[in-house]
């Protein structure tokens, strides 16, 4: 779980709410401009979804990456709800990455907290996840392009707030976020370039 983005340089990163129109399409549209400015395929790279199934606000990264497990995403996904990647094996995780990898491209998930009118956002930004931060865990930085949702509120007894946000709320933007991997992937191997067009949001 983080709490402020963090990359290789300060950038805005693109911000959309799992509930408005399209934001699976318009995720996977950007997560593939992303990529691209990387220098790297989406079915190139490695998933890792961080968090853990002990806290329903920090389960986030386990859900995502459970789904795709589950719908065959067809790249090496680390961290499920079975076999999370937390603030205790991060790092034995980078290195079995590392050894196993050439190189290896990296897209993180991570919860974070936020404002309150932000709370179930999804983010996607250039570099590095800072993962902890929101609860002053020195962790690794994690990622060349990464993806985290606004699950609750920050400021104030973070481990509190993340234990006790909704599981619906959790569950619904890691079936979102997950979608919009599967959709860019579905796109990159297809053809690894971007779409035509961005796809349209309805309200």
């Amino acid at each position: 779980m983080k709490f402020l983005l963090s990359g290789k340089k300060e950038q805005v990163p693109f911000k959309i709410s799992y509930r408005e129109g399209g934001a699976k399409e318009l995720l996977s549209f950007k997560l593939l401009q992303l990529t691209a400015t990387e220098g790297f395929h989406l079915h190139d790279c490695i998933v890792i979804c961080i968090g853990t199934d002990r806290s329903t606000g920090d389960a986030l990264g386990p859900l995502v990456g459970t789904r795709l497990v589950e719908r065959n995403a067809g790249i090496a996904v680390y961290g499920t709800l079975d076999e999370p990647v937390h603030a205790l094996n991060l790092q034995e995780t980078l290195d079995v990455i590392a050894s196993r990898y050439d190189n290896p491209r990296i897209l993180a998930i991570d919860a974070c907290l936020g404002q309150l009118s932000s709370v179930g956002c999804i983010q996607l930004c250039s570099g590095p996840v800072m993962p902890g931060a929101g609860v002053n865990k020195k962790l690794p930085p994690v990622g060349d392009v990464h993806m985290t949702g606004i699950v609750n509120v920050g400021g104030f007894m973070e481990y509190f707030v993340l234990q006790n946000t909704r599981l619906s709320l959790v569950f619904q933007m890691a079936d979102v976020m997950a979608s919009a991997i599967l959709h860019a992937l579905s796109w990159s191997q297809q053809a690894a370039v971007l779409p035509s067009r961005m796809p349209r949001t309805t309200s």
